[in-house]
């Protein structure tokens, strides 16, 4: 499976940064303006439809601006693009989670992390299930209650929403068997893109099961205030352009805890 719109392109769809020119008729938007892009416009995805932020520059147009904050620095607000974006709108619009639900996270990678931190800050009951026993510790301080192997291993625990982050089959059927009566189970993560679902438990259970991508940059702004709060925080590590090659090969052999982010001196 490939979403590039056209190859060759410079990668990089998760972008923040300074405006350093603007076209003509331009007046929402200045030079000198702290901005980030929303990759989900009809202003088109950088790193594919056209070339993206791994460049030292991106043309596009206004539509897919969102300013950020003072109190955001530039590298939550890139990382708040796509993943900030993609988890929030999983959580708070295609989940509906509210005060007082049960919430489960699925995969506690880089979308899971703000995923969970976002439930618990709206008050949720918040269950993480992650394999990777060394980023347990993360999953309580980011509001959990509990942490496990598998979200079946919470078998006292009825499930009003669970938002699979990992998706890689069985972890989106195990959702569906689990989830409360009239729950909702909210498919991102793209481990596998196909899985088996028991048909009974979708019937018996009466849940929702529902696909999310994206987001607006609506979700974007979610994002930034809830960081300009202080109160969402997510885990980057920075590096340098000329270090792109050997982060690629670590996130290929899942050697990454939260997001990685680019910086240009």
């Amino acid at each position: 499976m490939t979403m590039l719109g056209q190859v060759p392109v410079t990668l990089g769809h998760e972008d923040a940064g300074v405006i350093s020119a603007v076209g003509d008729g331009v007046t929402d938007f200045k030079v000198g303006d702290r901005v980030a892009i929303c990759p989900t416009t009809s202003a088109g995805c950088p790193g594919s439809s056209f070339d993206g932020g791994f460049g030292p520059k991106i043309v596009i147009g206004t539509e897919a601006l969102v300013r950020i904050p003072d109190e955001v620095d530039f590298v939550n607000g890139a990382a708040a693009t796509d993943a900030g974006m993609t988890s929030y709108a999983a959580v708070v619009r295609r989940g509906g989670v509210k005060a007082g639900d049960k919430v489960g996270i699925i995969g506690l990678g880089g979308l899971g992390q703000i995923g969970a931190r976002v439930a618990y800050l709206l008050g949720a009951e918040v269950y993480v299930a992650e394999i990777k026993e060394d980023i347990w510790p993360l999953a309580k301080e980011l509001g959990a209650v509990d942490v496990r192997r598998s979200i079946k291993d919470f078998n006292d625990v009825k499930f009003d929403v669970i938002i699979d982050f990992a998706g890689f089959g069985t972890t989106t059927a195990d959702a569906v068997d689990v989830i409360g009566l009239g729950g909702v189970v909210v498919l991102v993560g793209m481990g596998k893109l196909e899985t088996t679902i028991d048909s009974k438990s979708l019937i018996v259970n009466q849940c929702d099961l529902r696909g999310s991508n994206g987001g607006t940059p609506d979700d974007i702004r979610g994002v930034y205030e809830l960081m300009r709060t202080g109160k969402l925080s997510p885990v980057t590590t920075c590096i340098s352009f000329d270090e792109v090659p050997q982060a690629i090969e670590r996130l290929e052999a899942g050697d990454v805890k939260g997001r990685l982010v680019i910086r240009y001196e």
